[in-house]
């Protein structure tokens, strides 16, 4: 799904519109977050589910702020993403995850290498959908 161009000097006010845009992104990077954990196991769905994790906050960038740069996005989103596996080095975590469903799926519990990759992955693709427009 693509999002309107942030606004121009001059030109008409899109941030309402890319703000829908961006909200019925989330929900089908949710969908289709849930539908990878139905049909794929083991790296597929891991790590699939690690590059949706950075497109649903890409796209969440785009609520709160609908015009911001893809770029600037895709790099908040990325920072966000490697904050929350660097914090997994700590115990806050997975404390937290033992408390509740919604802080391990927000939160996760142990640190893993390889995610940091998978993070990047999903930031570009965000980038790279919007940086054609």
């Amino acid at each position: 799904m693509a999002f309107p161009s942030p606004t121009r000097a001059g030109a008409r006010d899109h941030a309402p519109r890319t703000r829908l845009a961006a909200v019925v992104a989330a929900v089908l990077v949710v969908g289709a977050g849930l539908a990878l954990r139905a049909v794929a196991t083991g790296g597929v769905a891991k790590y699939g589910g690690d590059a949706l994790y950075t497109l649903l906050l890409f796209a969440l960038v785009f609520v709160a702020a609908p015009r911001t740069a893809p770029a600037k996005a895709a790099a908040v989103a990325l920072a966000v993403s490697w904050g929350v596996e660097f914090l997994q080095l700590t115990d806050v975590p997975a404390h937290l995850a033992g408390e509740s469903t919604v802080a391990r799926l927000v939160l996760g519990s142990t640190f893993n290498a390889p995610d940091l990759f998978w993070y990047a992955v999903g930031a570009a693709a965000g980038w790279s959908v919007l940086r054609r427009r």
